[in-house]
């Protein structure tokens, strides 16, 4: 699947604005910047548009949704997305952010910064696979993740046949070619499995790679303290003891609870699909954030 990417470079640079050194700048002047702005507005639209195949969800994307349980709240011109479905008696919602795909971006920003010679490494590598590849917004990368590569890694189980694939499964849109992938970049996870009158079982994971590596386990006699949406809310939260980090848990237990979310659907299936997922509504929300801001200029 054609990787969504902004096409001048997944590292957006710091611009400083100057003044004019005379006299500030006339009424003319002003609309004269309007219109040069406006028209870079344009063009910036024109190219994110003749790079992405269409307007609605990638085939692979879809897949994934049509063949899970799982139902999918996305609210345009929001970062956050969230995924729920019941298992028995509980109550299970998984929430993800795009914003995760820009912090990735200003920390390589960042990195940059700090060692200019990582520049120039990053655009030999990139030339390199402009050679090979025909760049980054070609059909024959995927899922780069505004990271160095940033390709998600394929699973043994993606190769499968659609038909022999288990519910919910997800098809690895390089067709498990290529040669190994780089890394995905992480994308974070907030799961809560809620039980009537017993509260919540939160758990903060990280997926990437096909992975869902979990952090931290939290437990809440009451529900709304696991989305703690006020002040007091949130500060009877951090009065609580909820548990100790995942990490000092039994080894044994560790296992048994990866292999519970495993038996929701928190499978290889939903940690390769996140962060595809995030890449495509990221660029959606880009597009139209462009497309509000040319308004604005242009009213």
């Amino acid at each position: 699947m054609l990787p969504f990417r902004h096409h001048n470079s997944h590292v957006r640079k710091r611009v400083k604005v100057r003044g004019s050194a005379n006299l500030p700048g006339t009424l003319h002047e002003h609309f004269v910047v309007d219109q040069e702005l406006s028209a870079k507005f344009e063009s910036e639209l024109r190219i994110e548009n003749e790079t992405r195949d269409s307007e609605s969800l990638p085939a692979n994307i879809q897949e994934f949704l049509d063949n899970s349980a799982f139902e999918l709240e996305d609210i345009p011109g929001q970062e956050e997305v969230a995924l729920t479905r019941t298992f028995g008696d509980e109550s299970i919602r998984i929430t993800f952010s795009i914003a995760d795909l820009n912090n990735v971006d200003q920390e390589e920003a960042d990195q940059f910064d700090s060692d200019p010679a990582l520049s120039d490494e990053e655009a030999a590598d990139a030339a390199e696979t402009n050679v090979q590849s025909g760049g980054a917004n070609t059909k024959g990368s995927i899922n780069q993740g505004r990271t160095k590569g940033g390709n998600f890694a394929v699973a043994p189980e993606d190769s499968i046949a659609p038909s022999d694939r288990a519910e919910g499964s997800y098809e690895d849109p390089t067709g498990g070619e290529g040669g190994p992938q780089d890394p995905s970049f992480p994308a974070r996870l907030t799961i809560n499995i809620q039980k009537a009158s017993k509260g919540v079982l939160q758990l903060e994971a990280v997926a990437q790679d096909g992975e869902v590596m979990i952090d931290n386990i939290y437990y809440f006699l009451k529900p709304e303290l696991a989305d703690a949406k006020t002040a007091e809310l949130d500060w009877s939260r951090r009065n609580l003891y909820t548990g100790p980090p995942f990490g000092n848990l039994d080894e044994d237990l560790q296992v048994l609870l990866e292999r519970y979310l495993n038996e929701r659907g928190v499978n290889t299936a939903l940690a390769l699909w996140i962060p595809e997922y995030v890449d495509w509504k990221e660029q959606k929300e880009y597009l139209n954030w462009l497309s509000n801001v040319k308004s604005f200029i242009d009213a």
